[in-house]
């Protein structure tokens, strides 16, 4: 059986995946995977994002795509390593964005401090078989992905989704309630970062948005 754990909100929001027959076939696919593969993350970070992030905490939400796939890199969290790891391209990107958009020089690769105000750092395909990247897509954690973003979308507090590239962006339809704010550019891999990443200041855009809701801002 694969752990289950996420905070106490999202139990009630979620209990139709977990006990569907579609949760029951994933933990099979997922369990014979292990038997004959190394698997990331960590079982017990699987849902590390809906353990640190509760639903009502949730403030913003970046949506990665699924998690990395070399070793000592994904902790469950999207875009995310641990400290002391070479950052990756993409994170890289990202806080170099950051730098150029807020002027924070950020050191720590290791995301939890974003988590734990209120961003949810949601991959849509949460396990990645190691050394090949997109391996566990459309094994079932879509369906879990489109939940999660249809129960956020009907939240009644204000929430920024930050759709970077067009895995992301494909979710947009989810997002109909008009009181979100949506921010879209292209993914900050090396592939798209200069086709409009590299200047879209989302860091800020989030602020300001927080900040005229009446909302505190993200310590990036």
């Amino acid at each position: 059986m694969i752990p289950v754990k996420i905070a106490p909100q999202w139990h009630q929001q979620l209990t139709s995946f977990f006990i569907s027959e579609k949760w029951q076939t994933l933990q099979h696919f997922l369990e014979e995977e292990q038997l004959g593969y190394t698997v990331y993350p960590k079982t017990t970070e699987f849902f590390r994002a809906l353990e640190l992030t509760d639903y009502t905490q949730v403030r913003v939400v970046i949506l990665g795509q699924d998690p990395y796939h070399g070793e000592n890199q994904a902790n469950g969290l999207s875009f995310s390593v641990p400290n002391g790891q070479k950052l990756p391209p993409s994170l890289r990107n990202i806080f170099q964005e950051l730098k150029n958009d807020l002027q924070i020089e950020r050191y720590d690769s290791d995301l939890s401090d974003w988590a734990k105000q209120g961003v949810l750092l949601l991959n849509t395909v949460l396990s990645v078989r190691a050394h090949q990247a997109n391996s566990h897509q459309g094994r079932g954690w879509e369906t879990l992905t489109e939940l999660i973003l249809t129960k956020l979308s009907a939240a009644q507090q204000p929430i920024v989704f930050v759709l970077w590239g067009k895995q992301a962006q494909k979710y947009k339809k989810l997002l109909t309630n008009p009181n979100h704010f949506i921010i879209e550019s292209p993914h900050p891999s090396p592939l798209s970062v200069y086709r409009g990443f590299f200047g879209s200041k989302p860091f800020s855009q989030i602020n300001t948005y927080l900040v005229a809701q009446q909302l505190p801002e993200i310590h990036w």
